[in-house]
């Protein structure tokens, strides 16, 4: 028994097979079957409308205007010898620069540690004041410690 109300045909000549689940090009709107809904298998003469891609440079990672019928890989090259803006030095930045200031260490931290009492710069590790022989002050004890201190002496 033949249900010739659902579903449609493939518009594609040399397909035409009856589909219950149809799809529809977006750019021809034509309806086809699953194998052929792609641009290229129905030769969509639409396809230019929404089949468009934008190269991007290489060295700069900046899309690259193509007009039609322009070939992208001669442009993306004109474009890396005329108008690129890549600084090879900019790619080089250094992003772990505070360099701990405890003797012998030679560690970097990519944020200032700064110390409350003597104010260098120091590594995690040696970011308390007992643990870089802190001279800012005469009692080199964290707030906790001076809290503790400040309890025990009342």
């Amino acid at each position: 028994m033949e249900l010739p109300g659902l579903g449609e045909h493939c518009s594609e000549r040399t397909c035409k097979q009856l589909d219950f689940l149809p799809l529809k090009c977006d750019a021809c709107g034509e309806v086809f079957c699953k194998d052929h809904i792609r641009y290229d298998d129905h030769k969509c003469s639409s396809a230019y409308k929404k089949n468009v891609q934008v190269p991007v440079c290489p060295l700069c990672n900046v899309p690259i205007p193509v007009q039609k019928g322009e070939i992208p890989d001669i442009v993306v090259g004109a474009h890396m010898d005329q108008d690129c803006k890549y600084n090879p030095a900019q790619q080089k930045q250094r992003i772990f620069t505070n360099k701990c200031l405890k003797p012998g260490c030679k560690k970097k931290e990519m944020m200032k540690v700064v110390c409350e009492q003597c104010g260098g710069n120091f590594c995690i590790k040696h970011r308390h004041p007992l643990d870089h022989d802190c001279k800012g002050s005469s009692h080199p004890t964290s707030k906790a410690g001076q809290m503790y201190l400040h309890c025990s002496v009342q």
